[in-house]
């Protein structure tokens, strides 16, 4: 594959580059440590990998034909995002100490880092990309597509890792309840803008 070099670049800096995926990384791992963030993390380029499969096998072409659908989902991502956001900026927050999280808080796991991706429109717009830039049509698509998916979650799994390296190392300068509350409202607010980064600008 001669655009397999492109590709991987492609795939570096859609998963490197802040997203709300990844403001969500990183306010995870300052609240509850990276190993605890892991599942989010896997769960996330999992989810990204398979909406790649799925657009590849057909379900891009669906959305292209129907614009007003691909116009819905990704309002509907962004409004559940803008909705994350505020809950997040309106949460109690405690000092870290290396176990203090307040005790109703909700970690997101794996199936929730997947989830994610069904909402976030960067992740869809990135799929459409990948399938129609680099997944040539004909005679082993599928199996292209499949390569493609498989050097995404390779490259984006270590580049989530650093988000989430960069959220520890973060969470040393949180000695106490009202900068963790700053820490939470500047994450609520970096992803309602990440969020909205993303919304369509046109109707269907």
């Amino acid at each position: 594959m001669t655009q397999l070099l492109p590709f991987m670049l492609f795939a570096f800096v859609a998963s490197i580059t802040p997203g709300p995926t990844n403001v969500l990384v990183l306010g995870s791992s300052a609240r509850h440590g990276v190993a605890k963030t892991l599942p989010l993390v896997i769960g996330a380029c999992v989810g990204a990998a398979a909406i790649v499969v799925a657009v590849g096998l057909g379900l891009g072409e669906l959305l292209q034909q129907h614009p007003r659908l691909q116009w819905a989902m990704a309002w509907f991502g962004v409004l559940w995002l803008s909705y994350l956001a505020w809950r997040i900026f309106s949460s109690p927050a405690a000092a870290l100490d290396g176990s203090a999280v307040t005790a109703d808080e909700k970690r997101l796991g794996l199936f929730a880092g997947a989830a994610l991706q069904l909402v976030n429109p960067k992740t869809w717009m990135m799929a459409l990309a990948v399938v129609s830039v680099f997944a040539t049509p004909g005679p082993g698509q599928a199996l292209r597509v499949a390569l493609l998916a498989a050097i995404f979650l390779a490259i984006s799994l270590p580049c989530l890792g650093c988000w989430a390296l960069l959220g520890r190392g973060a969470a040393r300068l949180f000695t106490s309840a009202r900068t963790m509350t700053r820490f939470n409202q500047t994450m609520a607010v970096l992803l309602l803008v990440s969020a909205w980064l993303g919304a369509p600008l046109q109707g269907a």
